[in-house]
C-alpha cells in the first residue's frame, strides 16, 4: 500500500478519534499501518469538554474520525460539541490540513424547511464545522446528496453500497427483489437491484382518512421471492418492520433489510425481533448499542477499508472515484 506516513504538501498522516467511535477509528488506523494519535479527551465535572493533543502535529495532516451519533458515551450534541472542540485544538497546534471524517452526519434529516418557522440544521452544522476550522469533510450516505452543497469547503461523500451489494451478493439467495420502503428510497433500491441482477418493488406508504393508521401497498412481485427492504437509515424500525409485515402478507418467501446507518433508537431492536425480518444488515458507521450486539437478526458489516482507502487517497492527493465502483 506504500508508506502511510510519506510526506506530501500536507505533512504526515495523523488519524485522531473522538469519543463517538474509538473502535472504528482503530480499525481505519489498523488499515493505514499507523496508530491512532495521542491525546486526552475528558469531561469536567460540570460536562465541558477538555481536550489536549499529547504529541507535535505541526505541519501534519489531520483526520479526525467522529460520527455525530448518539452512544453510551453521549449525545449527538456532545459529539458534535466535542468534534469541534477537537478541530479547533487541531488548528491552534498548527495542523497543516484538519479533514472531519463524520460517517455519520448527525443532522442531515433536517435538510430543509418542511413546515413554517424551522431551522435548516444540517446547513447550521456545516457552517459550525467551517467554523472550527476544518479544511475538509469525508462523509458517507448523506441523507440527502445536496448536503455537499452546504460546505463552502471540499466535501467526500462516500457510499457503503460496495459493501453491503458484496454481502448480499455472497448470500447467493434465489429470486431476489429489492424493495424501496418508500417512494423517496426508489432510485436508492433501484442501484442495488441493478448491482444484484435483481427485481424492484416500492412500498406505498398512505395515511387513512382519519390519519391514524398507515397503509402499506406493495408495488411490485414478490410472492414466493426473497426481498430486501433497502434504506439508507433505520432508527426507531417502525416503517422498516411494518413494510416486512406487508411483504409477508404478499407473499414474500424471506424478508431481509438493510440500511447503512444502524441508529436503532428507541423501541427499534425490540421491533426488529418481533417482526418477521430475517437478518437487518447494517454497518458500522455508527457503533452498535449493548441490546443491539445481543440481538441475532442485526449483522454488522464494516466501512474501515472504504474510510481507510479515502483518507489514503486524500492524503496523498490521488483520486477517489475509484472507491466508487
Amino acid at each position: 500500500m506504500g508508506d502511510p506516513f510519506m510526506a506530501t504538501g500536507f505533512g504526515e498522516l495523523k488519524v485522531f478519534s473522538g469519543s463517538a467511535h474509538p473502535e472504528l477509528a482503530r480499525e481505519i488506523a489498523a488499515f493505514l499501518g499507523c496508530s491512532v494519535g495521542q491525546a486526552r479527551l475528558r469531561p469536567f465535572p460540570d460536562s465541558e469538554i477538555s481536550f489536549q493533543i499529547d504529541e507535535n502535529i505541526r505541519g501534519t495532516d489531520v483526520f479526525v474520525v467522529q460520527p455525530t451519533c448518539k452512544t453510551q458515551s453521549g449525545s449527538v450534541n456532545d459529539h458534535l460539541v466535542e468534534l469541534t472542540v477537537m478541530i479547533d485544538a487541531f488548528r491552534r497546534s498548527s495542523a497543516a490540513r484538519i479533514t472531519a471524517v463524520l460517517p455519520y452526519y448527525g443532522y442531515a434529516r433536517q435538510d430543509r424547511k418542511d413546515k413554517p418557522r424551522v431551522p435548516i440544521s444540517a446547513k447550521l452544522v456545516a457552517n459550525v464545522l467551517s467554523a472550527a476550522g476544518t479544511n475538509r469533510v469525508l462523509t458517507m450516505d448523506l441523507h440527502k446528496a445536496q448536503i455537499q452543497g452546504f460546505f463552502d469547503i471540499p466535501v467526500d461523500h462516500l457510499f457503503a453500497a460496495p459493501v453491503i451489494i458484496d454481502y448480499l451478493s455472497r448470500l447467493d439467495y434465489p429470486e431476489l427483489t429489492l424493495v424501496a420502503p418508500d417512494a423517496g428510497g426508489a432510485e436508492r433500491a433501484r442501484a442495488y437491484a441493478k448491482r444484484l441482477d435483481a427485481e424492484l418493488a416500492v412500498i406505498d406508504k398512505r395515511r387513512t382518512d382519519d390519519g391514524t393508521a398507515e397503509v402499506m401497498n406493495v408495488i411490485g412481485d414478490v410472492a414466493g421471492r426473497t426481498c430486501i427492504i433497502q434504506d439508507d437509515i433505520i432508527d426507531t424500525a417502525g416503517t422498516i418492520t411494518k413494510a416486512a409485515t406487508a411483504l409477508k402478507a404478499k407473499g414474500a418467501a424471506r424478508v431481509l433489510a438493510c440500511a447503512v446507518h444502524g441508529v436503532l433508537s428507541g423501541p427499534a431492536i425490540d421491533r426488529i425481533e418481533k417482526s418477521p425480518i430475517d437478518k437487518m444488515i447494517v454497518t458500522n458507521t455508527i457503533p452498535l448499542s449493548p441490546a443491539g450486539q445481543a440481538c441475532g437478526k442485526v449483522v454488522v458489516l464494516s466501512v474501515a477499508r472504504l474510510l481507510g482507502q479515502a483518507i489514503k487517497s486524500i492524503h496523498e492527493e490521488t483520486s477517489v472515484s475509484s472507491l466508487f465502483v
